[in-house]
Protein backbone atom coordinates (compact mmCIF):
# COMPACT_ATOMS: atom_id res chain seq x y z
CA UNK A 1 0.00 0.00 0.00
CA UNK A 2 1.23 3.49 -0.84
CA UNK A 3 0.54 6.20 1.71
CA UNK A 4 1.15 9.94 1.49
CA UNK A 5 1.43 11.87 4.74
CA UNK A 6 1.03 15.65 4.73
CA UNK A 7 2.97 17.00 7.68
CA UNK A 8 6.45 15.73 8.48
CA UNK A 9 6.52 16.81 12.10
CA UNK A 10 6.76 14.43 15.04
CA UNK A 11 3.26 13.03 14.42
CA UNK A 12 3.76 12.50 10.69
CA UNK A 13 7.16 10.88 11.17
CA UNK A 14 5.83 8.53 13.85
CA UNK A 15 3.00 7.41 11.58
CA UNK A 16 5.47 6.93 8.74
CA UNK A 17 7.78 4.72 10.82
CA UNK A 18 4.85 2.54 11.91
CA UNK A 19 3.56 2.13 8.36
CA UNK A 20 7.01 1.39 6.94
CA UNK A 21 7.52 -1.17 9.69
CA UNK A 22 4.34 -2.85 8.44
CA UNK A 23 5.66 -3.01 4.90
CA UNK A 24 3.97 0.01 3.31
CA UNK A 25 5.46 2.65 1.00
CA UNK A 26 5.35 6.13 2.51
CA UNK A 27 5.77 9.63 1.11
CA UNK A 28 6.20 12.48 3.60
CA UNK A 29 5.21 15.97 2.40
CA UNK A 30 5.95 19.26 4.15
CA UNK A 31 6.29 22.84 2.99
CA UNK A 32 8.84 23.77 5.65
CA UNK A 33 12.49 23.10 4.78
CA UNK A 34 13.17 22.65 8.50
CA UNK A 35 10.77 19.68 8.58
CA UNK A 36 12.52 17.80 5.78
CA UNK A 37 14.75 15.43 7.72
CA UNK A 38 15.30 12.25 5.67
CA UNK A 39 17.70 10.89 8.27
CA UNK A 40 14.79 10.64 10.74
CA UNK A 41 12.83 8.27 8.48
CA UNK A 42 15.36 7.08 5.90
CA UNK A 43 13.07 4.52 4.27
CA UNK A 44 10.42 7.09 3.36
CA UNK A 45 10.24 9.30 0.29
CA UNK A 46 10.37 13.02 1.09
CA UNK A 47 8.90 15.98 -0.77
CA UNK A 48 9.32 19.67 0.01
CA UNK A 49 5.94 21.01 -1.09
CA UNK A 50 2.69 22.62 0.02
CA UNK A 51 -0.04 19.97 0.28
CA UNK A 52 -2.68 22.67 -0.28
CA UNK A 53 -1.38 23.32 -3.80
CA UNK A 54 -2.61 21.21 -6.70
CA UNK A 55 0.72 21.41 -8.45
CA UNK A 56 2.45 20.00 -5.37
CA UNK A 57 0.05 17.11 -5.15
CA UNK A 58 0.49 16.40 -8.84
CA UNK A 59 4.25 16.29 -8.25
CA UNK A 60 3.58 13.84 -5.41
CA UNK A 61 1.55 11.62 -7.83
CA UNK A 62 -1.26 11.49 -5.33
CA UNK A 63 -3.45 9.57 -7.77
CA UNK A 64 -1.17 6.57 -7.18
CA UNK A 65 -1.77 6.58 -3.41
CA UNK A 66 -4.13 4.26 -1.59
CA UNK A 67 -4.33 6.47 1.48
CA UNK A 68 -3.61 10.12 2.25
CA UNK A 69 -3.10 11.17 5.86
CA UNK A 70 -3.40 14.89 6.61
CA UNK A 71 -1.37 15.12 9.82
CA UNK A 72 -0.22 18.73 10.05
CA UNK A 73 -0.76 20.89 13.10
CA UNK A 74 -3.13 23.17 11.17
CA UNK A 75 -6.74 22.04 10.81
CA UNK A 76 -7.30 24.25 7.75
CA UNK A 77 -4.41 22.60 5.96
CA UNK A 78 -5.66 19.13 6.90
CA UNK A 79 -9.13 19.87 5.55
CA UNK A 80 -7.91 21.32 2.26
CA UNK A 81 -5.44 18.48 1.76
CA UNK A 82 -8.15 15.87 2.37
CA UNK A 83 -10.59 17.61 0.04
CA UNK A 84 -8.07 17.88 -2.80
CA UNK A 85 -6.92 14.28 -2.33
CA UNK A 86 -10.48 13.00 -2.55
CA UNK A 87 -12.00 15.25 -5.23
CA UNK A 88 -9.04 15.96 -7.52
CA UNK A 89 -7.06 12.73 -7.27
CA UNK A 90 -9.67 10.15 -6.29
CA UNK A 91 -7.69 8.79 -3.35
CA UNK A 92 -9.70 5.85 -1.93
CA UNK A 93 -9.07 6.62 1.75
CA UNK A 94 -8.32 9.87 3.56
CA UNK A 95 -7.52 10.38 7.23
CA UNK A 96 -7.61 13.84 8.80
CA UNK A 97 -5.95 14.86 12.06
CA UNK A 98 -8.11 17.12 14.23
CA UNK A 99 -6.01 19.46 16.36
CA UNK A 100 -8.76 21.54 17.95
CA UNK A 101 -11.92 19.78 19.22
CA UNK A 102 -14.15 22.68 18.12
CA UNK A 103 -13.26 21.90 14.50
CA UNK A 104 -14.15 18.22 14.64
CA UNK A 105 -17.58 18.77 13.07
CA UNK A 106 -15.89 19.93 9.86
CA UNK A 107 -13.95 16.70 9.35
CA UNK A 108 -16.61 14.83 7.40
CA UNK A 109 -17.11 13.40 3.92
CA UNK A 110 -18.23 16.85 2.77
CA UNK A 111 -14.60 17.91 3.19
CA UNK A 112 -13.25 14.68 1.76
CA UNK A 113 -12.40 13.15 5.14
CA UNK A 114 -13.20 9.45 5.46
CA UNK A 115 -11.82 9.11 8.99
CA UNK A 116 -11.03 11.86 11.46
CA UNK A 117 -8.64 11.35 14.34
CA UNK A 118 -9.05 13.71 17.26
CA UNK A 119 -6.21 13.41 19.74
CA UNK A 120 -8.14 15.09 22.59
CA UNK A 121 -11.12 12.78 22.03
CA UNK A 122 -8.93 9.66 21.90
CA UNK A 123 -7.08 10.65 25.09
CA UNK A 124 -10.38 11.33 26.84
CA UNK A 125 -11.76 7.97 25.71
CA UNK A 126 -8.67 6.13 26.90
CA UNK A 127 -8.92 7.77 30.32
CA UNK A 128 -12.59 6.76 30.56
CA UNK A 129 -11.79 3.25 29.37
CA UNK A 130 -9.12 2.90 32.05
CA UNK A 131 -11.28 3.92 35.00
CA UNK A 132 -14.83 2.82 34.20
CA UNK A 133 -16.58 -0.51 34.66
CA UNK A 134 -20.00 -1.06 33.16
CA UNK A 135 -20.00 2.19 31.15
CA UNK A 136 -19.90 2.18 27.37
CA UNK A 137 -16.91 4.19 26.07
CA UNK A 138 -16.81 5.34 22.46
CA UNK A 139 -13.31 4.88 21.05
CA UNK A 140 -13.70 5.54 17.34
CA UNK A 141 -16.25 6.62 14.73
CA UNK A 142 -16.50 5.04 11.30
CA UNK A 143 -17.76 7.85 9.11
CA UNK A 144 -18.83 5.79 6.11
CA UNK A 145 -20.66 3.13 8.08
CA UNK A 146 -22.37 5.37 10.63
CA UNK A 147 -21.13 3.08 13.40
CA UNK A 148 -18.80 3.37 16.37
CA UNK A 149 -16.13 1.21 17.95
CA UNK A 150 -17.01 1.05 21.64
CA UNK A 151 -15.58 -0.61 24.73
CA UNK A 152 -17.12 -1.89 27.92
CA UNK A 153 -15.48 -3.57 30.90
CA UNK A 154 -18.01 -6.18 31.97
CA UNK A 155 -19.06 -5.74 35.63
CA UNK A 156 -19.23 -8.76 37.95
CA UNK A 157 -23.01 -8.53 38.27
CA UNK A 158 -23.75 -8.35 34.55
CA UNK A 159 -26.48 -10.87 33.76
CA UNK A 160 -24.25 -12.44 31.08
CA UNK A 161 -21.15 -13.23 33.18
CA UNK A 162 -20.36 -16.91 32.70
CA UNK A 163 -22.62 -17.27 29.67
CA UNK A 164 -21.42 -18.01 26.11
CA UNK A 165 -21.10 -14.85 24.04
CA UNK A 166 -23.33 -16.43 21.41
CA UNK A 167 -26.25 -16.31 23.85
CA UNK A 168 -26.02 -12.56 24.41
CA UNK A 169 -28.93 -10.97 22.48
CA UNK A 170 -26.98 -8.13 20.94
CA UNK A 171 -29.05 -5.53 19.05
CA UNK A 172 -29.29 -5.86 15.27
CA UNK A 173 -26.21 -4.58 13.41
CA UNK A 174 -24.12 -4.80 16.59
CA UNK A 175 -21.03 -7.03 16.49
CA UNK A 176 -18.68 -8.24 19.21
CA UNK A 177 -15.24 -7.83 17.68
CA UNK A 178 -12.74 -8.78 20.39
CA UNK A 179 -12.53 -9.85 24.02
CA UNK A 180 -9.51 -8.60 25.99
CA UNK A 181 -8.70 -10.68 29.07
CA UNK A 182 -5.57 -10.94 31.22
CA UNK A 183 -3.48 -9.21 28.59
CA UNK A 184 -4.63 -11.56 25.85
CA UNK A 185 -6.75 -10.90 22.77
CA UNK A 186 -9.51 -13.42 22.10
CA UNK A 187 -11.43 -13.72 18.86
CA UNK A 188 -15.08 -14.08 19.90
CA UNK A 189 -16.42 -17.63 19.71
CA UNK A 190 -20.16 -18.20 20.22
CA UNK A 191 -19.36 -20.95 22.73
CA UNK A 192 -16.83 -18.93 24.73
CA UNK A 193 -18.18 -17.58 28.02
CA UNK A 194 -17.57 -13.96 28.93
CA UNK A 195 -16.10 -13.20 32.35
CA UNK A 196 -16.28 -10.36 34.83
CA UNK A 197 -13.61 -7.81 33.98
CA UNK A 198 -13.50 -8.73 30.29
CA UNK A 199 -13.03 -5.75 28.02
CA UNK A 200 -15.49 -6.13 25.18
CA UNK A 201 -14.84 -4.26 21.94
CA UNK A 202 -17.93 -3.90 19.78
CA UNK A 203 -19.03 -2.14 16.62
CA UNK A 204 -22.48 -0.63 17.03
CA UNK A 205 -24.62 2.07 15.37
CA UNK A 206 -24.67 5.24 17.46
CA UNK A 207 -28.41 5.07 18.00
CA UNK A 208 -28.10 1.62 19.63
CA UNK A 209 -25.36 2.46 22.13
CA UNK A 210 -27.78 3.11 25.00
CA UNK A 211 -29.62 -0.13 24.27
CA UNK A 212 -26.34 -2.06 24.33
CA UNK A 213 -25.28 -0.49 27.62
CA UNK A 214 -28.61 -1.37 29.25
CA UNK A 215 -28.26 -4.93 27.98
CA UNK A 216 -24.78 -5.59 29.37
CA UNK A 217 -24.59 -3.65 32.63
CA UNK A 218 -26.89 -3.27 35.65
CA UNK A 219 -28.10 0.27 36.21
CA UNK A 220 -25.91 0.89 39.27
CA UNK A 221 -22.80 0.44 37.13
CA UNK A 222 -23.81 2.98 34.49
CA UNK A 223 -22.97 6.68 34.64
CA UNK A 224 -25.79 8.78 36.02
Amino acid sequence: MKVAIAGAGAVGRSIARELIGNGHLVLLIDKSPHAIKPDRVPDAEWLLADSCELSSLEEARLQECDVVIAATGDDKVNLVTSLLAKTEFGVPRTVGRVNHPNNEWLFTEAWGVDVNVSTPRIMSALVEEAVTVGDLVRLFTFRQGGANLVEMTLPADSPYVGKPSGLIPFPDNCALVTILRDGQVYVPDPDQPVEAGDELLLVVPAELEDQLEVLLAPEEHRAK
